[in-house]
């Protein structure tokens, strides 16, 4: 059974925080990925103002949608938390599967079904490998217990006398 982890700041904040990060990161990714788009798609001479005209353009806007992404993703999972009282994986995965239905909602009943179980799979790929990889570090990490060697035989004893002649 997993432990609340009261470290954590409550969901208000948390949520807000998911939003900003996941923001800065599709903003910076979006910023890489554009950037290397407009320079190859820009004419030889052009290349460096095509890089930073595809960076000022569609950066924002990649940045925007992991951010709308990050910022359900938290709020659904605060919402699945204090509904089921409990902090564990199937947490993740029902939030990434109501955030996945959520965002494709205007695409009709059938693609929204098919963006949640997408979305609910791919939460619980994540935390699969996630469990994986802390079992896996933990494993390598657990205090072994030492090994006992056990004590050398005695010498074999001589027949004779026990002083020795100087």
């Amino acid at each position: 059974m997993a432990h609340a982890d009261h470290t954590r700041d409550p969901c208000p904040w948390v949520i807000l925080n998911d939003f900003g990060g996941a923001f800065a990161m599709g903003a910076v990714g979006g910023g890489i990925w554009h950037g290397i788009k407009g320079a190859r798609n820009s004419p030889r001479g052009e290349r460096l103002v095509g890089s930073i005209a595809a960076i000022k353009a569609r950066a924002p806007v990649t940045g925007g949608n992991f951010g709308v992404w990050g910022g359900m993703f938290s709020t659904f999972d605060c919402a699945v938390k204090g509904y089921r009282k409990k902090e564990d994986a199937w947490n993740a995965i029902i939030s990434g599967f109501l955030t996945g239905g959520c965002l494709a909602v205007r695409s009709g009943p059938r693609v929204m079904f098919q963006s949640a179980v997408a979305c609910g799979i791919l939460l619980g790929v994540f935390e699969g490998v996630g469990v994986l990889l802390n079992r896996m570090f933990s494993e390598q990490n657990r205090q072994q217990l030492p090994q006992i060697m056990e004590p050398p035989p005695p010498p074999p004893q001589l027949a004779g006398p026990s002083h020795v002649a100087a």
